[in-house]
Formats: C-alpha cells, sequence, structure tokens
C-alpha cells in the first residue's frame, strides 16, 4: 500500500468513531492543558522574580537590627543609627554607597483628599542604591537633608491614591504629611509591586526630616548597601561586619546584634523554590498524559480486535505487516496529536484567564509548546506500538476466520 493511501485510511478510522475518539483523547487534552498552564504560572512566577531582582538595584545588601545580647542573656531588639551609615561610607574599600532608611504609615492630604500612605525617610543615595529614576522634577539633596527641609519625591501611582490625579500634576504643589506641610519636588519612574511592599504607592522624604519632623525618632529601620561589584558582596559583607561591631562595641566571638542580608541572594531562592514547585505541579499534570495514552492503547487493542477481519483482508489483498504496524501507529498518533492541539488551546485559554481573572502573572514559553507536542507524539507511539505490532502480526487466514 502506498504511505499516502496508509493515512487516509488510518484517518477514515478515527473519524469513522467520533464519540469513542474524543472520549479516548480526553485524557491527552486534560494532561496537555494542565502541563501547558502549570509551566505557564511558573514561568510567570520566574518573570516576576527576575524583574524583581532588575529593580532592587545592583549589589545591594540590607542590614537589620537584630536581636542584643548581654551574658548570653537577650536584652532585646537592637538598634541602627545615623551613625552607623556614617561609619560605613568613611574611608569604604568595597562599599559604593550606603543609605539608612526609616518607613511608617501616614496620612497624607490633598486638598479634599486623603490616603494612608507608606513615607520613607532616606539619604538622597538611597535613590542610586535602589535603582531609581527620576521621571519628572528633580530628587533632594544632601544639603536638604542636612537643613531637614520639607521636600517630597512621590511614587509614580501616590497620585491615583489621592484623588484620581497623576503624580507629575502634583509636583510644585504642597502635600500635608501627617499634618505637617511639604513640597512635591519630584516624581519617581514606576517601578512595580515588590512582594508586600509597592514603591509606585510610597513618598520619599529626607531623613533628617523623617526623623524630627515627622516620625519622632533618631533610629533607622535598616541600612541599605551597594557594593563596588558582584564580585565583592562577600568582602563587603566582611566590611560591614566590622565596621558595625566596632561602632557597637562588640567582643571578638560574641553574637552581632544586626543582620546583613542580600536582596538578590533571597529572591534567588525564592526563583529555585518556584521553579521545584512548577517541576513538581508539572509533573504531577504529566501523570494524566500518561493515563490518557494507557487509554489510547486500550482503545487501539480494541480497535485491532474488531478489525481483525478487516486485518486479514487487507493482508490477502497484498498489505505488509509494515503496512498494518505504520497504519495502526498513524491511527494512535493523530488521536494524541489531535489530544495535544485541544489541551494546547485549552491550556492557552486557561493562562489567559488566571492572568485576566486571578490577576496571577502567567507566561506561556515556545519551548513548553513544543514539549507538549513532542510528548504527545512519544506517548502516541510508546502506547501504540504493542496494539500495531500485535495488529501486523496476525495471520491472514486465521484473520478472515475471526467471527
Amino acid at each position: 500500500m502506498l504511505i499516502g493511501e496508509i493515512i487516509l485510511v488510518a484517518f477514515d478510522a478515527v473519524v469513522a468513531n467520533k464519540l469513542r475518539s474524543l472520549l479516548t483523547m480526553l485524557g491527552i487534552v486534560i494532561g496537555i492543558a494542565a502541563v501547558i498552564t502549570m509551566v505557564a504560572l511558573g514561568e510567570g512566577a520566574q518573570r516576576s522574580v527576575e524583574a524583581r531582582l532588575s529593580t532592587l538595584g545592583a549589589n545591594v545588601l540590607t542590614v537589620r537590627p537584630g536581636q542584643s545580647f548581654a551574658g548570653g542573656l537577650g536584652r532585646g531588639q537592637a538598634m541602627l543609627s545615623v551613625e552607623d551609615a556614617e561609619a560605613l561610607r568613611q574611608a569604604p574599600q568595597y562599599i559604593r554607597a550606603v543609605s539608612p532608611e526609616m518607613e511608617t504609615r501616614v496620612q497624607i492630604e490633598h486638598g479634599t483628599s486623603n490616603a494612608n500612605l507608606s513615607v520613607v525617610g532616606a539619604w538622597p543615595s538611597y535613590f542610586t542604591v535602589n535603582n531609581n529614576q527620576i521621571a519628572n522634577g528633580r530628587l533632594f539633596t544632601e544639603a536638604e537633608d542636612r537643613g531637614r527641609r520639607r521636600v517630597a519625591v512621590l511614587g509614580a501611582l501616590v497620585g491615583a491614591q489621592l484623588g484620581g490625579v497623576t503624580s507629575e500634576s502634583l509636583v510644585g504643589q504642597t502635600l500635608r504629611i501627617g499634618g505637617v506641610p511639604f513640597e512635591v519636588i519630584g516624581v519617581l519612574a514606576e517601578k512595580g509591586s515588590q512582594g508586600f511592599s509597592n514603591p509606585d504607592e510610597s513618598l520619599y522624604i529626607p531623613l533628617s526630616t523623617a526623623q524630627f519632623r515627622v516620625m519622632g525618632s533618631d533610629r533607622v529601620r535598616s541600612i541599605a548597601v551597594q557594593a563596588t561589584g558582584e564580585a565583592d558582596m562577600g568582602n563587603a559583607m566582611v566590611e560591614i561586619d566590622q565596621i558595625l561591631r566596632r561602632e557597637h562595641r562588640l567582643r571578638s566571638g560574641e553574637a552581632a546584634d544586626f543582620n546583613i542580608r542580600d536582596q538578590a541572594s533571597l529572591l534567588s531562592t525564592v526563583q529555585e523554590t518556584t521553579q521545584t514547585f512548577t517541576l513538581l505541579l508539572a509533573g504531577i499534570a504529566a501523570i494524566s498524559l500518561l493515563v490518557g495514552g494507557i487509554g489510547i492503547m486500550n482503545i487501539m487493542l480494541v480497535s485491532v480486535t474488531e478489525r481483525t477481519r478487516e486485518i486479514g483482508l487487507r493482508k490477502a489483498l497484498g498489505a505488509r505487516p509494515n503496512d498494518i504496524l505504520f497504519q495502526f501507529l498513524i491511527e494512535s498518533l493523530v488521536l494524541c496529536m489531535a489530544g495535544g492541539g485541544l489541551g494546547l488551546l485549552l491550556g492557552l485559554g486557561g493562562s489567559y484567564a488566571l492572568q485576566r481573572l486571578a490577576g496571577w502573572q502567567t507566561a506561556v514559553s515556545p519551548e513548553a509548546v513544543m514539549l507538549a507536542f513532542a510528548f504527545s507524539a512519544c506517548v502516541g507511539v510508546f502506547f501504540g506500538l504493542w496494539p500495531a505490532r500485535r495488529a501486523a502480526s496476525l495471520a491472514p487466514i486465521e484473520s478472515l476466520r475471526y467471527e
């Protein structure tokens, strides 16, 4: 038999039993759709983490207060001060920039509108350390920080929280932060949400102004430190540890009352965890593909039994065993590939629905699509081979006698 004729016969056999073929494909459809959706969710999470890494700023370390100890007993939460940050930027070797920070939520007023937003007090170097870009206006200066000037830089979405206006339209106007008037001098470019915080909905004021006019404390929440390069991150951590131990008068071997964290490493850990869960979910979804493959093998065996006389007749008319083998393999491949196509469409639709309705970030990669089709073909070949070989091995005379 000609190859074209074999393929047509295989397609006719699939189409002749539409309902049975559709039910047989159902396992493949569900499996491919589940794999595509799970991989899309994982890929979206990976890209979200990468976006956060790019917005954190390069080579950033964060110093936070730790537990204070005396005589082996905890004395409570330790504190960080501006003096600690000053010490870190005195003749540094592996430190490029330093910015102490403090943050609280304060009632912000503009005209008749008000909102409870996050207010960050920091040095001007904060914007360099955290890779912030100015979109309109300007940033505050060190002179304004020393002079405790009442100036503020807004996140890109602050205006939307204050009466639904644009943040750019507030430049040059006066806001009241905790009842204290501040002049808006600039607006930052949008960065996007970062976990539990959204820098686009925050206001930024000079640190000294925040300490003495808004928050009433001379302590800082954390100190952001930018290393001179990625290769110097370890050296920068050692340098920070040595300087702060000296400032806090900690003896050698005594537990530190501060913590140093690498934000990029933290998010990389989250990224690895997300990837592991993605593979786990995709693996669970792939089980349904195997179940679907077993269903296809079962139906193909039934088909061989039903068409035993047809197989005998074809062999009597000159069909070779390889022709019969190829015909049943084509039928199995058609079922799997058609199921894979329907599953792909269902998976794409599910990914889009999750993104639009649930707000989850999803991304379907071409590699995932190609892998899904390749896996469908492999399932078709693997689970169709035994029924096909069984059909090809039937003896013509016995097949013709079969009732």
